[in-house]
C-alpha cells in the first residue's frame, strides 16, 4: 500500500458480556473459537494489525493461578507466522471474571497482574488494549443496569470507570516491565450530544464526560477540569485523581470508534419519538435520546470533525479502530469507503492518523439488543456467517484492494449512503438545536 495511504487493521468482535450469573461469549457465537484457519481468510485481506483477544474471562476463567493458554498459543503463533501483528485486547466490554467485577477492589490488581502474565509469555506483542471502551462499558454497566455489576447511579459509574482507567495504567506498568516498547492503543466510542435549549445542561455533561477515558489517561483531571465536581462528588478522591496527572498514562495510539448511531439528540418532546429510549433521572425531566442522524434540521458532526477535535485536543497518534455499520453490502461498502477517505484526508492534512479498523470481520450478534437477548440477532462483516462458515461478501474485494493497493473502484460508491439522504429522517425538530462542545 502506497504511504500516502493509512493502514487497513482487522478486529474480530470478541465481547464476553456478563448479565447476572451468565455469561454470552460472541468468538462461541461466530464459532472462531474452534477455528484457527480463520486467521488465514484475513491475512488474505492484506491486514497490518489485528485487535485480537487475550480475555481475562477466558484465560483464566477459576483463578489467576490457572491459566490455560492452549487456545491463546495457537492463535497468536499463528498469527506471528502470517505476519499480522495483533492489538491484544484483555477485557473486552466483559466485567472480568467470576472472582472479581469492575467495581471492586481486586479489579485492578487482578488486571495487573494477568497483564503481566501475558506479556510473559508473548514478550513479543507490542500493542495492548487492556479495556475496550472503558466509557462506554462504565456507562452500561454501572449507569444503565444493562450489564453486570447493573448499576443505575453515578458513584458505581465513577467507581467502574476509574477501575478502568487505574486498571489500565497498572497493567500497561506491568507490561512495560517486560516489554518497554509496548504501545497503549486505547480505543472509546467517539460521539457528540446536541439537544433542545431547554437540555442544555445535559449535553453540556455529556459533551464532557465523551472526554474522560482520555483525559483521565492523560492527567488532564484536575481541580479546573469541568469533570472534576461530578467525579469528587461521585466519591472519586482527590488523591486518585491527582496521581493520574502527576503520573499519567496517555496512549500512544487514541483509537476512535465512530457509529451512525454515536451521536445523539436530545429533546424533552418526547412523545414525538415513539419507541425511542426515554431518560427520566430524579427531578430532571423525561426526555428522548435518539440518534441525531434521524432528526432533520440537525446537522452532525460527523467523523473528519469529530476526529480533527482529537487530534486537536490530544496531538497524539489516532486510528478509527472499529468502522461497520448493520446494514446491506451495498451500505456497508459505502461506510467503508467514507472512513477511508477521511481517514486519508486527515493523513494528508498532516494528522498523524495511522489506520482504519475494519470491524469486525466475522460480524456481530445481538447487539441490537445490547446483548441482552442472545441468539436473536447477526449482523454480518467482511464474511458472512449465517451459514456456519465464513463466507466472503462484497466487502472481501473492497478491503483486499484498499489495504494492498489504496484504492477500490465500485459503481455503487458513486452514490451516498442512506445516513446523507433524504430518508434517513425519521423526526422532525421544530425548535434551534443548540450544540455545546
Amino acid at each position: 500500500m502506497p504511504d500516502k495511504n493509512v493502514e487497513m487493521w482487522g478486529g474480530v468482535e470478541c465481547t464476553i458480556r456478563r448479565i447476572g450469573e451468565g455469561y454470552t461469549d460472541q468468538l462461541e457465537s461466530s464459532g472462531h473459537r474452534y477455528r484457527v484457519e480463520d486467521l488465514d481468510l484475513f491475512a488474505d485481506l492484506g491486514i497490518k494489525k489485528l485487535r485480537y483477544p487475550v480475555l481475562w474471562e477466558q484465560v483464566a476463567p477459576n483463578s489467576l493461578d490457572e491459566p490455560d493458554w492452549s487456545w491463546t498459543d495457537e492463535r497468536l503463533n499463528r498469527l506471528r507466522e502470517l505476519g499480522i501483528d495483533p492489538i491484544v485486547t484483555l477485557l473486552h466490554h466483559g466485567s472480568g471474571p467470576h472472582y472479581t467485577a469492575l467495581h471492586r477492589e481486586n479489579f485492578v490488581p487482578g488486571l495487573a497482574r494477568f497483564a503481566e502474565m501475558v506479556a510473559e509469555r508473548y514478550p513479543w506483542i507490542n500493542h495492548y488494549t487492556p479495556v475496550n471502551e472503558p466509557l462506554t462499558t462504565a456507562r452500561f454497566s454501572g449507569l444503565y443496569g444493562i450489564w453486570y455489576p447493573h448499576g443505575i447511579d453515578d458513584q458505581t459509574f465513577v467507581r467502574i470507570q476509574l477501575n478502568h482507567i487505574k486498571g489500565t495504567k497498572a497493567a500497561m506498568q506491568a507490561v512495560r516491565k517486560i516489554n518497554p516498547q509496548a504501545q497503549l492503543v486505547q480505543t472509546e466510542d467517539l460521539g457528540k450530544t446536541q439537544c433542545t435549549p431547554a437540555l442544555e445542561y445535559q449535553a453540556e455533561y455529556e459533551n464532557n464526560r465523551r472526554w474522560l477515558t482520555f483525559d483521565l489517561l492523560c492527567g488532564r483531571i484536575d481541580q479546573d477540569h469541568p469533570m472534576w465536581d461530578y467525579l469528587r462528588t461521585n466519591c472519586a478522591t482527590e488523591s486518585e485523581l491527582m496521581e493520574l496527572v502527576s503520573d499519567p498514562c496517555p496512549p500512544d495510539v487514541l483509537g476512535i470508534n465512530y457509529y451512525i448511531t454515536s451521536e445523539r439528540f436530545l429533546d424533552e418532546n418526547h412523545e414525538a419519538y415513539q419507541g425511542h429510549h426515554r431518560v427520566s433521572c430524579n427531578e430532571r425531566p423525561d426526555y428522548a435520546d435518539v440518534e441525531a442522524v434521524r432528526v432533520r434540521l440537525v446537522e452532525l458532526t460527523g467523523q473528519y470533525r469529530l476526529l480533527m477535535e482529537a487530534w486537536e485536543r490530544y496531538n497524539l497518534p489516532l486510528a478509527v479502530t472499529e468502522v461497520h455499520i448493520d446494514c446491506t453490502r451495498e451500505e456497508q461498502m459505502r461506510w467503508v469507503q467514507q472512513a477511508w477517505n477521511t481517514a486519508n484526508q486527515l493523513k494528508a492534512e498532516g494528522v498523524d492518523m495511522r489506520a482504519i479498523t475494519i470491524w469486525s470481520l466475522l460480524g456481530a450478534y445481538d447487539w441490537n439488543s445490547l446483548l441482552t437477548r442472545p441468539g436473536t440477532f447477526y449482523e454480518s462483516g467482511v464474511f458472512d456467517m449465517s451459514g456456519g462458515t465464513p463466507r466472503p461478501t462484497a466487502l472481501f474485494k473492497m478491503i483486499r484492494s484498499l489495504s494492498r493497493d489504496g484504492h477500490y473502484e465500485h459503481p455503487l460508491l458513486q452514490s451516498k449512503g442512506w445516513w446523507e439522504r433524504e430518508e434517513r429522517f425519521h423526526y422532525h425538530h421544530h425548535c434551534p438545536t443548540h450544540q455545546t462542545t
